[in-house]
């Protein structure tokens, strides 16, 4: 890859982690299958033992995922492609929340996580509260929405249990309720009316993309109206997931 100069014409000098890093990422974003750590050490000509903080770290701040003990792609990378306004999910369109929002008159949102912390990407709303948490692409904590939840269940145990002994103590009945929920989440891809917000309630599912859970799609109104169309929602949503996981 070619390096441009510096202003005074010399070529940029390397740094020896950020080629490692960027090596890496490049390595798991050409993987369909993910990267072992070995493949990785074997790429680099480096031990593994100089590899694995590294990998550790893009895990933690969710530039890579792990399934299975192989590395691939996290969403950090396509949250950095967000913030100057390109998408970030392929399978679900803009056109996709807006159609949400038509058939059941309520907020649709698109939501990831990156490492620790949940961010609806995109929306569709005539609700204020929603343009100002995914234009400024505010931190939410996942125990706290439904679409977390779809999302913390998606996580294998080994990242999903620092990830909630990590949140405060005002959140243990929270933690509690989305554990004993848990087996049923990872099973259907379906959280409905669970309660983690004061502020609002929703109805979510999982969108998958090669196999693997890469966001969440909700539908999000007041405590009463989703307990009411509690039913409804689901039908919805369920069905224009199914188009979406038919395409390519």
């Amino acid at each position: 890859m070619p390096t441009h100069p510096t202003p005074d014409g010399r070529p940029r000098p390397h740094h020896r982690m950020i080629d490692r890093v960027s090596t890496i990422l490049e390595r798991a974003a050409r993987s369909r299958n993910g990267v072992t750590l070995t493949e990785f050490a074997r790429e680099l000509d480096a031990p593994m033992s100089s590899i694995q903080g590294l990998v550790n770290g893009l895990v933690a701040t969710g530039y890579l995922d792990e399934h299975d003990r192989r590395y691939s792609l996290g969403p950090a990378p396509f949250l950095l492609i967000r913030l100057v306004g390109r998408p970030t999910v392929t399978t679900v369109s803009h056109e996709d929340l807006e159609a949400l929002h038509a058939e059941t008159g309520m907020t649709a949102v698109l939501a990831i996580m990156v490492g620790s912390d949940l961010y609806y990407v995109d929306y569709a709303s005539h609700d204020p509260r929603y343009a100002y948490l995914a234009e400024g692409f505010v931190r939410r904590s996942p125990i706290r929405t439904s679409t977390g939840w779809i999302l913390l269940a998606a996580m294998e145990n080994r990242d999903l249990w620092p990830q909630i002994g990590a949140l405060p103590p005002s959140d243990a009945e929270l933690v509690e309720r989305f554990l004993q929920d848990l087996t049923r989440i990872q099973a259907e891809g379906l959280v409905a009316a669970p309660s983690a917000s004061t502020e609002a309630d929703g109805v979510s599912v999982a969108v998958v993309e090669d196999g693997r859970t890469v966001a969440a799609v909700g539908i999000m109104g007041s405590h009463t109206e989703v307990a009411e169309r509690k039913a409804e929602l689901i039908d919805v949503l369920t069905r224009h997931q199914r188009e979406w996981r038919k395409r390519p």
